[in-house]
């Protein structure tokens, strides 16, 4: 039996870039020296400070009334924000790859509007819509119902900001998938939900999950919209980024710092989780290349 690699010509198996030894050195060192200066650094910074004046005071800070509050707001609105901008990437995504409409293009642009816009424009917006003396405050006052300066304002803020990160990791992959598996399990009788469980969903999981730790993250760290929003209310409506900006300018520094230490291992626990996604899609991927190789043979 040969085997796939045997039968593969050699002008079409993949060829390594060659360079100099000196060459891929001093590209590894600029990239190690970019890493150290902008991540590592500044990590480290962070704990330094935040551990200056013990561990004693970092635990005070962190258990601090208002960081708690601040930390179970950051967390609700990321519960709140991270499952409806799946839904919406989902349903967006599916529409766009599986549909022919008017106006398809310009979806595309307008989900790639938060990008386009400073997030402290867009929570501007919402105070202009949603404020006191805003587009529809007058009937929400009428409701007594409060969007700015409470939560539903930050949520909102968060979700506008956030909303394109599923939506565009999801695109360029169902794109690419094509429908050709949909279309198969229609023909033998799939309905709608059978055919997204069974079919869609499998092939789009990872960049799914993918997509959702990118939202979690932006949704946990934002500050500029939430900020605008927000009204910066001790132990009400202030998530930890601005907490962090408070005590800064309090000139508590080690209890700011503290804080900001918080934010920094969610962002090592968002990065560990993506690690693992990306780990976990190329043991799925190399598996089934040799599964393809086997019935190849």
């Amino acid at each position: 039996m040969t085997t796939a690699s045997a039968r593969t010509p050699a002008a079409a198996r993949p060829q390594h870039i060659t360079e100099a030894r000196s060459v891929q050195w001093l590209l590894i060192g600029l990239a190690l020296f970019f890493l150290g200066v902008v991540l590592v650094l500044p990590l480290i910074s962070v704990f330094t400070q935040a551990l200056k004046k013990g561990i004693e005071a970092y635990l005070a800070a962190v258990i601090d009334p208002d960081a708690l509050a601040a930390i179970r707001l950051t967390l609700i609105t990321a519960l709140i924000a991270v499952p409806l901008n799946t839904l919406f990437g989902i349903a967006a995504a599916w529409a766009v790859t599986k549909y022919r409409f008017r106006g398809k293009q310009a979806l595309v642009t307008l989900i790639d509007l938060p990008f386009a816009i400073s997030p402290v424009i867009s929570g501007l917006i919402f105070v202009l819509l949603f404020g006191s003396r805003g587009l529809f405050g007058p009937y929400l006052e009428e409701m007594n119902l409060q969007i700015i300066y409470a939560l539903p304002g930050i949520v909102l803020a968060t979700l506008f900001v956030t909303f394109p990160f599923v939506a565009r990791e999801l695109i360029p992959l169902m794109q690419a998938q094509g429908t050709l598996e949909e279309e198969a399990a229609m023909t033998l009788g799939a309905r709608g939900w059978q055919i997204f469980k069974r079919v869609t969903l499998p092939n789009i999981k990872w960049g799914l999950l993918y997509g959702m730790i990118l939202c979690n993250a932006r949704a946990m760290g934002e500050f500029g919209a939430v900020s605008v929003v927000s009204g910066h209310i001790r132990g009400q409506t202030n998530t930890l980024p601005l907490h962090v900006e408070i005590l800064y300018n309090e000139y508590q520094f080690s209890a700011s710092f503290a804080a900001a230490s918080l934010l920094m291992l969610l962002a090592l626990l968002t990065l560990a989780a993506k690690s693992w996604v990306e780990w976990k899609h190329g043991r799925e991927r190399e598996a089934q290349g040799k599964e393809d190789s086997v019935h190849a043979d």
